[in-house]
C-alpha cells in the first residue's frame, strides 16, 4: 500500500513539473511576439535558469565564435556597433561571468551600512543586447539594499527599440530604471551632468553602455568613499573582447598617465606605490589619471568639486580634467583592485561628432590645459601647434573655481602624485635640436618605439621636431627616450625608463656636444650609408657635433 501511494506522489510531481515545462516554452516561444509590457515580465527569470545552467554562448564569459557561413552577416552587423553585434545577441543578458577577484579580495567583509549608489548610464544607439546585459549585471551583482536605481540616459537616440520598447521593459526589472532623454545631441559630458542631478543615492556610479559588472564589484567601491568622501574610485576595467565577447581580466599593475598629447595611457604601477601599499595588492591604488568611463564618487563631492566643465564639447579630455581637479584640489583619485567591471573596448567609434572627432577633443583639451596645467601647457601645445588655433571658449568661471576651492598648482601634481610622468618636471630645454654643420634638425618622423629617431630639414612648426633635455639628461620625445645601446649606434627611441644608463646624455652647452656618457660618444649628423639617422661617434670637436637646443617660443 505505502508503495503505491509513493508512486503515487512520484507520478503526479513529475505530471506537475512537465505541465510547468510545457507551459513556459508555450509562453516564451509566443513571446517572441508580444509587446514589451507584462508580456516579457518573466523573460528575465526564463534567461537567469539559462544562465545558470553555464552552458549557454558566452557563459563563464567565455569566447563566441561564430560560424563560416555566417561570417558575411557578421561583419555588416560588426559595422553598426564596431563590436560583434551577432555575438552579443547571442549571449544571455545575465550571462555568467568568472570570479577574477584576487584571493585576498573574496574574503573582506564589508560594513552594512555602506552609502547607497546611483547608477548613471549614458547611451547613444547603443545595442539592445549590450545595453541591456549592463543593466542586468548591475541589478543581480549588487545589494539590492545598496542599489537606489539605474539612471538611463539617451542622448538623442534615432533607433525606435530604444523608446517604448525599452521603456516596457525595465519597468518589469525588481530595481527603479529611469529613462531621461536629451532633446538633441549633447554628449556624454552634458547627458552624464543631467543623469547625475537626477539622482538620489549618497554615491553617483557612473558606467558606459556597455559594461559587465562581476561579483562583488560594488561594495569595496562604496566602503572605499565611506572611509574617506573624497576619494573618487573606479573599478579594475576588465576587457571584453569587441570581436567573441571573451571577459578576460584586467590587470592590478596598471595604473592611469597621459603623454604630451594629453591621451590617457596605462602604464605599470611604479614600485613607489607598490612600497606605499606595502605589497598588500588588494588595497587601493592611487592613480594620476583615471580612464573616465567607470567610477563612483560621493555626490556632494561632485558638485562641491565642480562635476564636469559644462564648457567641454560631447567627449574626450573630460576624465584628464576631472584627474587634476581631484588632485590639485584635496581629493584622491584611486582603482579599488577588489572591484572589476568589464567594458567593450572598441578599436573605432560607431559615432560621428559635430565639427568633427579631432576639432572637439583639441577644443576640450585646450580647456582643461589652461584652466589646470600652468606654464606645462606648454608640452602640449608645442607638440600639437593645430590645437592654437581652436576656440576653446570662455574658462573664466573653471578658473574662478579653481581658485575658490584653493588648488595646488600643476607643478605640485608632477611633484607629489605623478613625479614619473612623461611631462619632466625640470627641462633644460624644450623645442628643437638643430645640427650645426647641417642645420637640419633631430625628428622623430612620427615612428613608434623601437624604431630609428630620425634627421630632416628643420621647420620651426613643433611636433615631430619637439624635444625636451630634461634635468635627469634625456633627450625625450613624449614617452619616448634617445637610447643606444651599442658603439656607433644606432639611436632609436625607447620608452623612457628614468634610469638614465643607455638614455643618459650630457649637454655641454659651451662646446655645444651631446655625450652619450655610457659609451663616451658624441651625438653626431647621419653618415653616408643612412642620411636620415643621426648617429655616434668618437668625439673629436666638429661642427657636425655640435646641436642648438633651441627652446621654441608659442604664438597664441
Amino acid at each position: 500500500m505505502r508503495r503505491f501511494v509513493y508512486c503515487k506522489v512520484v507520478l503526479t510531481t513529475s505530471l506537475v513539473w512537465v505541465l510547468v515545462d510545457a507551459f513556459l516554452l508555450l509562453y516564451f516561444s509566443e513571446c517572441n511576439k508580444c509587446d514589451d509590457r507584462k508580456d516579457r515580465s518573466l523573460l528575465p527569470a526564463l534567461r537567469a535558469v539559462i544562465s545558470r545552467s553555464h552552458e549557454g554562448p558566452g557563459e563563464m564569459g567565455k569566447a563566441v565564435n561564430i560560424a563560416k557561413d555566417n561570417q558575411e552577416k557578421m561583419k555588416e552587423l560588426f559595422k553598426i556597433n564596431q563590436f560583434n553585434l551577432m555575438a552579443s545577441d547571442m549571449i544571455a543578458l545575465n550571462r555568467s561571468l568568472p570570479d577574477v577577484r584576487l584571493d585576498g579580495c573574496k574574503t573582506k567583509v564589508y560594513a552594512d551600512d555602506l552609502p547607497t549608489t546611483s547608477i548613471v548610464i549614458v547611451f547613444h544607439n547603443e545595442a539592445w543586447s549590450t545595453l541591456l546585459r549592463t543593466v542586468h549585471s548591475v541589478i543581480s551583482r549588487s545589494p539590492r539594499h545598496l542599489l537606489v536605481e539605474i539612471v538611463l540616459v539617451d542622448d538623442a537616440s534615432e533607433r525606435d527599440f530604444l523608446k517604448k520598447k525599452l521603456e516596457g521593459y525595465v519597468r518589469t526589472l525588481e530595481v527603479p530604471v529611469k529613462i531621461l532623454r536629451m532633446e538633441q545631441r549633447s554628449g556624454l559630458i552634458r547627458a552624464r551632468l543631467r543623469g547625475a542631478a537626477a539622482t538620489t543615492g549618497q554615491v553617483i556610479t557612473f558606467l558606459d553602455a556597455h559594461c559587465e559588472c562581476t561579483e562583488g564589484w560594488l561594495e569595496p567601491l562604496l566602503a572605499r568613499i565611506k572611509e574617506d568622501r573624497t576619494a573618487v574610485v573606479c573599478p579594475i576595467i576588465d576587457v571584453i573582447s569587441d570581436e567573441t565577447f571573451e571577459y578576460m581580466a584586467g590587470s592590478d599593475m596598471t595604473y592611469g598617465g597621459f603623454n604630451w598629447k594629453l591621451n590617457f595611457r596605462w602604464y605599470p604601477v611604479p614600485q613607489r606605490e607598490m612600497d606605499r601599499r606595502k605589497g598588500d595588492r588588494t588595497l587601493p591604488v592611487r592613480t594620476p589619471t583615471m580612464a573616465g568611463g567607470l567610477f563612483s564618487i560621493d555626490k556632494m563631492y561632485f558638485e562641491e568639486i565642480g562635476s564636469y566643465d559644462p564648457g567641454m564639447d560631447i567627449w574626450g579630455g573630460e576624465n584628464l580634467e576631472m584627474s587634476f581637479r581631484i588632485w590639485q584640489c584635496g581629493g584622491s583619485l584611486e582603482i579599488v583592485t577588489c572591484s572589476h567591471v568589464g567594458h567593450v573596448f572598441r578599436k573605432a567609434t560607431p559615432y560621428s561628432f559635430p565639427g568633427g572627432t579631432g576639432q572637439v577633443i583639441n577644443k576640450n583639451n585646450r580647456r582643461l590645459a589652461e584652466v589646470w596645467m600652468d606654464e606645462f601647457k606648454d608640452f602640449f601645445y608645442i607638440i600639437s601647434p593645430g590645437v592654437m588655433r581652436v576656440d576653446y571658449g570662455d574658462v573664466s568661471s573653471r578658473k574662478a573655481l579653481r581658485e575658490a576651492l584653493k588648488c595646488k598648482p600643476f607643478a605640485w601634481y608632477l611633484e607629489n602624485i605623478y613625479p614619473d610622468s612623461q611631462i619632466p618636471r625640470r627641462y633644460y630645454s624644450l623645442g628643437e635640436i638643430r645640427n650645426v654643420e647641417t642645420n637640419q634638425c633631430v625628428d622623430n618622423m612620427g615612428r613608434k618605439e623601437n624604431e630609428k629617431v630620425g634627421f630632416f630639414n628643420c621647420h620651426g612648426m613643433g611636433g615631430n621636431q619637439v624635444f625636451s633635455y630634461t634635468a635627469d639628461k634625456e633627450i625625450r620625445t613624449d614617452d619616448l627616450c634617445l637610447d643606444v645601446s651599442r658603439l656607433n649606434g644606432p639611436v632609436v627611441m625607447l620608452k623612457c625608463h628614468h634610469m638614465k644608463g643607455n638614455q643618459m646624455f650630457e649637454y655641454d652647452a659651451e662646446r655645444l656636444t651631446l655625450l652619450h656618457v655610457n659609451s663616451n660618444q658624441c651625438l653626431d649628423m647621419p653618415s653616408e650609408e643612412d642620411k636620415m639617422v643621426p648617429t655616434l661617434r668618437d668625439c673629436n670637436g666638429s661642427r657636425s657635433q655640435q646641436w642648438l637646443l633651441r627652446n621654441m617660443t608659442l604664438s597664441i
